[in-house]
């Protein structure tokens, strides 16, 4: 799982951002490397606040471009 920034309470604010055009950073805190291109789980928000959204992502060259 992977977390994104800024640091979205809801799965609504982080894709209304991506709508807009606004860059999302994704990144796995110590656990390995965003994939260049393909699907990526997604949640949030960060630790050490409880989960409570959870979602697909779509990657391309390195940038988040669609989430379900």
């Amino acid at each position: 799982m992977a977390y994104v920034s800024p640091n979205y309470k809801s799965k609504k604010q982080l894709k209304d951002d991506l709508a807009i055009g606004r860059e999302i950073i994704v990144y796995q805190p110590e656990l390995g490397t965003v994939p260049r291109d393909g699907s990526i789980s997604l949640e949030g928000p960060h630790y050490p606040e409880f989960h409570r959204w959870y979602a697909t992502g779509t990657m391309q060259n390195g940038k988040l471009v669609k989430v379900k």
